[in-house]
This record gives structure tokens, sequence and C-alpha cells, in this order.
């Protein structure tokens, strides 16, 4: 699909330039004003199938995000905008690319729309969110990440697809490959474009950009707009409109921040009885190691909880999201991997269990809780040897926190998070000798591991059988 650009036309396909020649050899073209928001869906220049998909699926006022980007977006123009995670950035760029590709019919191995995203997991939520719209104009989508067979993507590619939502990595496999060709794509979007330039995926994206057409219109979001987005920005997007509609987490008035100085001995204690809260709460460490640890220990204590790293595979890391998110599993156990790409309707609670390695990280992480207006509460757990670098990243960040001394069991811990005493750990029982065993309930076990990976000791010859061993709290 061939556009005509607001300041001229763009050179097209096979007339020997690029983009980031365009762009960065040529006198910039004056900016052309920007088109005005809107207040409905009704008001953009959309098909009315979409408009029908829309109220189908209970979306009837545009997020700001939204009404500013898509009245430019569906005329044909590069878009740069910038919202925090949550904003309503996928609607906000995917209905300008189905609503740009309705009616074009993909070649074998030739998608005409393509998505550029970081994570698997928010490869997979994009694709969610866009499947009832690509669905509605007759739009064929795949999701091509890492971790999944290839014979499948392979396959859906030479069928023929419309849409690629895709990891830089993997789509760059089935380049090189020749099982993919970028040659016919008129729309593309970065998504979360910080993230995969902070992540080393600079080099395959300039290399992937390079291989589409330099008519192509092209859209990229970010939560932060920092100097590896603006290089990105410099070499492939031409007058762009640029749009910066929502605040930094930091300001959100509905997130609560809490900086809880906990001692090192207590620290174990303390994130079990956040665990054993009721409701949801995604935790983050800082290594895949940590994060099994902890998970163990909270299954070992009657909490159930869910691991999420990237040394899970694909199939693991998709069913520890399924059962977080349908509260199957209220406990998400994860590294900075799940600060993006995850929402989850509801989730008030964020706990930095290892407090993150820089304010931007921070701040994403924040990003799961107090989504679309909703309240939520961000709490950081700080021993004492973390406290100056805690408060230099918090103040890096822009944030200002309620500080807290607290230690398991204390009323302020119940206050700020709902912490609760685990199901598995020995409570005192009312009435029962100081010092002595509570009975009835399972005392916190002396490993890491699940009790069930404990091995008894092997009874004596002719001694009468043990007795059964009491139900575990589920």
């Amino acid at each position: 699909m061939n556009r005509t650009h607001p300041t001229g036309p763009r050179s097209a396909p096979g007339d020997g330039g690029t983009a980031s020649e365009r762009c960065e050899d040529a006198p910039p073209p004056p900016a052309a004003p920007a088109l005005p928001g809107v207040e409905a869906f009704a008001d953009l220049d959309l098909p009315d199938r979409l408009l029908t998909a829309l109220a189908a699926q209970g979306v009837t006022v545009p997020f700001p995000i939204q009404a500013a980007t898509l009245p430019n977006a569906l005329a044909g123009r590069d878009v740069l905008g910038r919202g925090r995670t949550g904003s309503g950035k996928t609607l906000a760029f995917g209905l300008a690319l189905v609503a740009r590709t309705a009616g074009s019919r993909a070649e074998p191995r030739r998608p005409v729309a393509l998505v550029l995203v970081p994570t698997r997991e928010l490869a997979h939520q994009v694709t969610d969110a866009l499947t009832p719209y690509a669905r509605a104009v007759g739009s064929r989508l795949t999701t091509v990440v890492g971790g999944t067979p290839l014979s499948k993507q392979t396959y859906a590619l030479r069928k023929g697809t419309d849409i690629v939502v895709a990891t830089p990595g993997r789509l760059m496999d089935l380049v090189v490959r020749g099982d993919c060709r970028l040659d016919r794509v008129s729309v593309t979007v970065l998504d979360e474009a910080d993230q995969m330039a902070d992540m080393g995926f600079a080099p395959q994206i300039a290399e992937l950009l390079d291989q589409v057409p330099a008519d192509g219109q092209r859209l990229l979001f970010s939560a932060t707009l920092d100097r590896t987005v603006d290089r990105l920005v410099g070499r492939y997007l031409c007058d762009p409109v640029v749009h910066s509609v929502d605040p930094a987490a930091g300001a959100v008035t509905t997130m609560e921040h809490h900086v809880l100085h906990v001692h090192a001995d207590d620290k174990r204690a303390a994130t079990a009885e956040i665990a054993a809260r009721t409701g949801r709460v995604i935790m983050f460490l800082g290594t895949k190691h940590a994060v099994d640890l902890l998970t163990r220990d909270l299954l070992a204590v009657g909490v159930r909880a869910a691991a999420l790293h990237g040394g899970r595979s694909q199939p693991q890391r998709t069913r520890a999201l399924a059962r977080f998110r349908s509260g199957q599993v209220p406990v998400l156990v994860a590294t900075s991997i799940a600060a993006r790409g995850i929402h989850v309707d509801g989730l008030d609670l964020v706990v930095n269990v290892d407090p993150p390695a820089d304010a931007k990280d921070y701040l994403h992480r924040s990003g799961r809780t107090a989504r679309a207006g909703n309240p939520g509460s961000v709490v950081t757990l700080v021993t004492p040897n973390q406290r100056r670098a805690t408060a230099r990243l918090l103040s890096e960040a822009g944030i200002h926190p309620r500080i807290t001394r607290v230690r398991p069991g204390e009323a302020e811990l119940n206050r700020i998070t709902g912490a609760r005493t685990p199901p598995g750990v020995a409570v005192p029982v009312p009435g029962s000798v100081p010092g002595a065993e509570p009975t009835g309930v399972r005392p916190l076990p002396a490993t890491a591991g699940p009790a069930r990976h404990d091995r008894p000791s092997p009874a004596p010859r002719h001694a009468a059988p043990p007795p059964p061993p009491p139900a575990l709290a589920s």
C-alpha cells in the first residue's frame, strides 16, 4: 500500500533509497501540522466493521493516547508516542495498523504489516488484543517469537499472513532462513522501543527496518523517550507527529509508593506474609535463581505461587501467566522480564523484593499496577545495606515514597500490604505453653524446598507402621 507523505511523497520501493538515507541525508521537510484529537471512535475514519468490533469488545471511549495519535496514524503520518504501559498504546497503533492494511492480501512469506516488541509475553498480549479487530476485517495475524517451534511459524508465513507480531531475534532468524521477506511491509510498529534498545536489540531492529520499503509508515511507541530511542527516530521516522500524553508511573495519582525498611533476617518471613495476602500480587526479584528459591519457599508454606523468568520454557511461561491472570495462582514471582507486557485487571500491589537496578526499571515494574485509573501500591523491601542506593534510585525516578520500618507480624505490615500469616507457618495457639511447639499447624520447613522433596529416615525393621501424615494446608 503506497501513501503520500504530508510534506511530499516518500521514495517508493525499489527507488534505491532506504528510510535512513532519506531521513538523515536529505534536508528535513517542514513540519506539517498535526491533526487534532478526537473524543469518540466514531469521529475517526475507521471501517464500520472495526467500529462494530470495538462496541462488541466494550471499548467505547478512546484513551488519551488513542484520541491523540489515531487521527494522524490513520492519515498515514509517522507517529512518535510516549505513554506509560497500561495507557492504551496497543489500540493506539493497532487500530491504525488494522485499518490501513484492511483488504491487503499478503503473498506467501511477505506480510504487509509488522509489529516489533521486546518480549514473548508482550507479543502474545498484542496478538490477543488485536485478534478481534483483525478478524473483523478479514486480516490474518501471526505471532513470531522464540521458545516455540519454528515449523508452525514457518508454515503460517508460507501460507500467507497479513500482520506479523514478532520479537526481533526470532524474526531475524526467519528472515535469514528465507521464510519471511519484509519488502511488502507498508506499516511498521515499534512497541516499547526503549526496552528493545535496552535489551540489545537495536542492531537487529536497524537490520530489519533497512529491509522495509522506504515509503512505509512507521509508528514508534515507548514508555520513555531517551537517547537510544532518539537514534531510531532520527534514522527511521520522517516528520513524525509527536505525542506525549500520559504521565510517568511516578506521577500517577492513583499509585502509592512505599519503602519498607526491614532487617535482613526478617525479609524472608515478611515476604511470605505479604504473599499470603488476599488478592493477587507480582513480586520482583533480581535473578532467575532468586525467583525459583522464593517460589519454592512460598509453595512450602502453603502460598500458591508461579515463577516467571527467561530461563523457563515458553509453555511454562505461558502457563504461569494464564494461572495468574485467572486467579488460580495469586502470586507471580518474576524477574524484570515481567516488568512490561503483562496486563492483569485489578492488580493492586507490586512488591520489589529486590530493589530494581535503575530508575527506569522501577517505573516499568510499577506500571503493572494502578492501570487505567485504578488504584494500586508499589512496595519495595529495603535492608539496611540497600537504603542509600535505593534512596538515590527513587530520587532519579522522581518518586517520594512513604518510608516505614516493619517487622513480620506487625500491624503496619498488614495495613500497607494486607500481609497475613501463611497457612503453612506455625502460629501460637491460645493457652499453649510458651516455647512448646504449637499444635494443629504445620511448621515452616527447615529447607527452602517443598515438603514433598524431604526424604524420611527408614523405619526400624520390626517397628509398627508410622501414623499417616497430617493433611497439608491448601
